[in-house]
């Protein structure tokens, strides 16, 4: 693997991470995919595997991230409107990973208590 190049962002389907390389590559921006042959021959082992990493030219990563950011989804309230972050008041926030504490949640991941992360500040709320 070619270490000038650094994982922008990873995808559970390759179809997500395509939307994403087109537009960057639409913005003259290097893109390398990484295990999406792997994850199209079995959708069910991206978990297992770290889903399909999208990589850019360690160059263009901060032009990348700009563009990534602006074209992400971020997590809404139940009537809609943008979440908060409670530390910088940022409306870029995205649903945290799972903590996975301890075996039951380890067995039963639906149970675990939904937490969000301010891609500005990184605060986990």
């Amino acid at each position: 693997m070619n270490s000038n190049y650094t994982t922008l962002a990873i995808f559970q389907y390759s179809t997500e991470a395509h939307l994403l390389k087109a537009t960057l590559e639409a913005a003259n921006i290097n893109v390398i995919l990484v295990d999406e042959v792997t994850v199209d021959a079995d959708p069910l082992i991206s978990q297992a595997i770290g889903g399909v990493k999208l990589r850019v030219h360690k160059d263009d990563l901060f032009r990348a991230n700009e563009i990534y950011n602006t074209t992400r989804r971020y997590a809404l309230t139940t009537n809609g409107s943008p979440i908060h972050c409670p530390a910088c008041n940022a409306t870029q926030i995205l649903i945290a990973p799972l903590h996975r504490k301890n075996l039951f949640y380890m067995l039963f991941p639906f149970f675990e208590k939904k937490r969000h992360i301010c891609t500005k500040c990184k605060t986990i709320f």
